[in-house]
Parts: structure tokens; sequence; C-alpha cells
């Protein structure tokens, strides 16, 4: 009797284990999902111009949040301003109320690509 006891109780320490593993594996899952989408929405900016864009993927909702990052340090005065222009690509996913990843990374472009002649302020 204390045999069986011991086994039930051992049986369902083994479920709950294995219930616990399946809710990580879902959430690493998600996780993954969700780290892919973000780098992809940054990827995807060929040209990036200041501003911010979302939306939605499945269960998935996404911020996107581009903005111009002053290089003072290259401007000489009396020199033109460099022809090229440094942004910060921003990019959050949300899931399930709570979870969230976020991407960010620096994108160099020319001014030719934006558009905006060399020292042209937005």
């Amino acid at each position: 009797m204390i045999a069986l006891a011991i086994l039930s109780v051992a049986i369902v320490a083994c479920i709950q284990g294995f219930s616990q593993g399946l809710r990580l594996l879902k959430l690493a899952g998600d996780h993954q999902q969700a780290i892919l989408l973000a780098d992809e929405k940054a990827r995807e900016i060929v040209t990036p111009t200041a501003g911010q864009e979302h939306g939605a993927e499945g269960r998935f909702r996404w911020e996107r949040v581009i903005r111009e990052v002053p290089m003072p340090e290259l401007v000489v005065p009396g020199q033109p301003p460099p022809p090229w222009k440094n942004f910060e690509i921003m990019v959050r996913v949300q899931w399930d109320e709570r979870r969230q990843v976020q991407v960010a990374t620096l994108r160099m472009a020319s001014t030719l690509e934006t558009g905006q002649p060399p020292g042209a302020r937005r």
C-alpha cells in the first residue's frame, strides 16, 4: 500500500514536470517567432526615413520606429555636411499581453537615397 502511494506521487510529479516542459517549449517557440518577425521588419527597410509604423501578423503586434541619429562629430565648420545620415531602426514585437521583444540596429543612408540634400533637417 505504501509502495502504491509513493508510485502515485512519483507519477504525478512526472506528469507535472512534462507539463511544465511543454509550456516552456511553447514559450520558446513564441519567442523565436517574435524575434524572427522583429528581424524581418528591421531588415525590410531599404531607404530609411524617420517615422513610425505598426501592424499585426497573426497574434503578434509590431511597432517600428525610425529616427535620425545626429552625428555632430562629423560636421566640420566651413565644410559641407557629410553626404550620408545615420538612422536607428527599432522594432518591438508584443504578444500575450505581457510578452515582448525588441530589436534595434543602425543604418547609414546616403542623402541621395533619402531624397534630402546634404545639411537638410527634418
